[in-house]
């Protein structure tokens, strides 16, 4: 008895029929106890005795049915009948309580043919007019398609209509509709790829992959732009810059989505997630080019946007929202602020994305570093405590090295010299191929330089020591700016220099970016 109620416990609770459960809320699950007493007959309420029993994960109920083969039949058969209810139910639902726009135009394109069939035919073409309308404003051109279609399969009954006026717009928003699906592909095909590539920790010539998604899928980045095609063509070289540490490389498509924002301002709300996260990648290009200003101008838009609708995509992107926020207010100088920032969120936003958690806390690790308070940092970084493997498939390779890294100054910070050479140790047994692979030599050097310190702390006084690591700094200032590498950087001239990590970081950061000015 015990084993069966194991295996109903592992098996009937995680079922998709548990799953939709779980996901209606109580008013819902009411209304569908009444929409099965209209749909039973003969007063035969067994489905609504199964559903009862999956509201409260009723154990008993279950076994009681599997006592001989011939429940056991009839009892999956019930589960099979109650499912397809359930599906009808939510989808009939999820219609009838759609209010958008999109479902607007559904609406009326559908009664539009059934007009159509009943020789209503004046007002059929009135409820389509109405239905281009609505799609035209919220660029829908897949509806388009649709509405254009009808209209011509019925232009005979309306022949004050030139048809030439009516193929012509259908032509115009076929490539339209051509170009969006040409990027979704691609959108889809890299995006997948990225998931991939990041599961199963593999080393791909990234620059490659995004050219020849490009090529394969026709895709042109000189076409019109809706809210939608920008946000994927900003998702694609937000991943190609950050590769390639240099966010400079993606300028034009920055400068487009402003212009684009500024004339589109009767739409934004329409278009609202798209908006919210083309906001967010123009705030993060101008923070990873020390624009820090400007970065922090656009994040203000992105908090008016995130309040709209009743909060509707707050909980997905606040923590984003936060994450950028508090980076900017650290480099303009005001770290406690940015520390505040970073712990309210982690402690108000536990609900949200664990990766965007994960970004928060190792971001916060590295300003206690920054501010020489190790303890929280080690309070922070023991949260960290799955494996460098489970990492690289959930955060992405990128990420676990840095976190790694980050790991490893904690330590040395901390006087660990034993748990830091074995450390060490294992980074470069794991990622030592791989970066030498992607052309990441001074990562290397840069863990060289650590190693060297830990093992001959008084080595960091000679003059040889010193220069090197100078030379290795300016080295590194001459590639791609990136925000992050000169964080890195920092921490270890600090050393050389005798100052503070975050005075170092801030006066760096001044001679690497010029255009920033500190607060």
């Amino acid at each position: 008895m015990y084993f069966i109620i194991f295996i109903l416990k592992k098996t009937i609770r995680m079922n998709a029929l548990q799953e939709i459960v779980n996901m209606m809320n109580e008013n819902e699950k009411k209304a569908f106890i009444q929409y099965l007493s209209k749909k039973n007959k003969r007063k035969d309420t067994s489905n609504t005795a199964l559903f009862n029993s999956l509201k409260t994960d009723d154990i008993n109920y279950k076994i009681n049915t599997l006592e001989n083969k011939k429940s056991t039949d009839a009892y999956h058969a019930l589960r099979k009948r109650l499912y397809d209810s359930m599906i009808d139910f939510m989808a009939n639902r999820s219609f009838e309580n759609d209010t958008s726009q999109e479902n607007a135009v559904l609406r009326l394109i559908v009664v539009s043919r059934l007009f159509f069939e009943h020789k209503l035919i004046k007002t059929a073409f009135k409820c389509l007019a109405k239905a281009e309308d609505i799609a035209l404003s919220i660029e829908h051109f897949g509806l388009l398609n649709e509405i254009y279609q009808t209209q011509i399969q019925f232009a005979h009954f309306n022949l004050s209509e030139p048809i030439e006026k009516i193929i012509e717009k259908f032509k115009a928003n076929k490539k339209q509709l051509e170009y969006e699906e040409q990027l979704n592909l691609g959108y889809a095909v890299l995006r997948r790829e990225l998931a991939a590539i990041h599961h199963e920790g593999r080393i791909v010539d990234f620059q490659s992959l995004i050219k020849n998604t490009i090529e394969t899928h026709g895709i042109s980045l000189k076409q019109g732009l809706t809210f939608k095609s920008l946000y994927q063509i900003l998702f694609i070289a937000n991943e190609y810059a950050s590769l390639n540490s240099n966010f400079s490389l993606i300028q034009p498509f920055v400068v487009k989505s402003y212009r684009f924002i500024s004339k589109k301002t009767d739409l934004t709300d329409r278009h609202l997630y798209y908006h919210i996260y083309i906001l967010y990648f123009v705030a993060n290009f101008y923070f990873r080019n020390g624009q820090f200003r400007e970065s922090l101008d656009y994040l203000d838009l992105m908090s008016a946007e995130l309040q709209k609708q009743s909060g509707k995509y707050y909980q997905r992107f606040c923590l984003r929202y936060f994450l950028l926020l508090a980076f900017n207010e650290n480099y303009l100088g005001h770290w406690q602020k940015a520390i505040e920032i970073a712990e309210k969120a982690l402690s108000s936003n536990k609900k949200t994305d664990p990766n965007d958690s994960n970004d928060i806390r190792l971001m916060l690790i590295v300003f206690y570093i920054q501010q020489n308070t190790g303890r929280n940092a080690v309070k922070e970084m023991a949260k960290l405590n799955h494996t460098d493997s489970w990492y690289e498939k959930k955060m992405g390779m990128d990420w676990t090295i840095k976190k790694c890294l980050v790991e490893i100054i904690l330590h040395v910070q901390q006087e660990n010299t034993e748990l830091t050479l074995s450390r060490i140790k294992s980074f470069k047994r794991r990622y030592k191929k791989y970066l030498l692979t992607v052309n990441e030599e001074r990562v290397v050097h840069y863990l060289l330089f650590i190693e060297q310190y830990v093992l001959k702390p008084e080595i960091i006084k000679t003059q040889k020591f010193q220069i090197e690591i100078e030379d290795f700094i300016v080295s590194a200032q001459n590639g791609p700016k990136d925000i992050f590498i000169m964080s890195f950087l920092s921490w270890l001239l600090a050393k050389v220099r005798r100052k503070t990590t975050y005075e170092t970081t801030l006066n760096l950061l001044t001679a690497y970016f010029p255009v920033t000015n500190f607060i």
